[in-house]
């Protein structure tokens, strides 16, 4: 099993950290007691749910637990259980200011300034910074060049490892998809609801499609959706994004919008991409 623990100052940004490897298939457990480390490992190998990869953040808020992580990490080594140590930090003065400008209390705040704080728990957490695999300082870093450090400390190339697209069709009397990333109408090209050998069709049918494909403008559209798909992917992914929901509607979610949604699925299946099929109101 890959087992990840997420660890660090608070305000350094682990939170961010979890939710980036939760979003890459990880099994997350926030604010974990170092000694339920090993016993939860026990439960997931006895477990008929197979999870492969799992990561635990166990940071100073587990209090006079968090006082036993190196015991309970050597005990896992001694049982041949192996991990990384994930060590998330940043500058005393930025988190100083993130505290402040967030209105949050420190974990150690009682009776002490900011500073004083993250004094002591820097202290803290010294030996356990010292055995880390890697340690990571968010002090200049936005989401996305912490999620590209942890993939890169994860061995990969610092790259978001996949990207997920759903291509959804919606009718707009029923309303537009909550989740819609991109909004694209197709009520410009001619309904197949008037011509009677289609009207009871959808646009699963070839036929269907074959008439929504034939006007010239439903081509052009189409080939310029792919084309902007093509161009924006990349600034999505360096912005820290990994799926995107483009959603095709027409009156009523049966004809037009079907077929523009099955043909932008297989247009992006043969570049490769990993692309969900989704029709909301057939």
């Amino acid at each position: 099993m890959d087992i990840i623990i997420i660890t660090g100052l608070s305000g350094s940004g682990k939170s961010h950290a979890v939710r980036h490897l939760e979003d890459h298939g990880y099994y997350c457990i926030d604010n974990l007691p170092p000694s339920l480390i090993g016993s939860f490992v026990d439960l997931i190998a006895r477990s008929k749910q197979k999870v492969r990869k799992a990561a635990f953040v166990t940071d100073i808020r587990g209090g006079e637990f968090f006082g036993e992580l190196k015991d309970n990490l050597k005990d896992l080594k001694d049982r041949g259980i192996d991990y990384k140590i994930i060590f998330i930090d940043a500058r005393d003065e930025v988190l100083i200011r993130r505290f402040s400008e967030n209105r949050r209390a420190h974990p150690l705040g009682a009776g002490r300034t900011y500073a004083e704080a993250i004094e002591t728990e820097r202290a803290a957490l010294e030996p356990i910074r010292r055995v880390a695999d890697h340690t990571i300082d968010t002090s200049e870093l936005k989401n996305a060049d912490l999620a590209a450090a942890i993939n890169r400390a994860l061995g990969g190339s610092g790259e978001a490892s996949e990207f997920n697209v759903v291509v959804q069709s919606f009718g707009y009397k029923y309303g537009i998809p909550a989740e819609a990333d991109i909004v694209l109408d197709m009520r410009f090209v001619p309904n197949p609801f008037y011509v009677d050998s289609l009207k009871h069709l959808t646009g699963k049918s070839r036929r269907v499609r074959e008439y929504v494909m034939r006007s010239p403008e439903a081509v052009r559209f189409i080939d310029s959706i792919v084309g902007i798909f093509d161009e924006l992917k990349p600034a999505f992914v360096r912005e820290g994004k990994n799926s995107l929901n483009i959603s095709f509607g027409c009156t009523g979610g049966q004809h037009r919008s079907v077929a523009a949604a099955i043909t932008v699925h297989e247009r992006l299946l043969k570049k490769g991409e990993k692309a969900v099929l989704k029709h909301r109101d057939i």
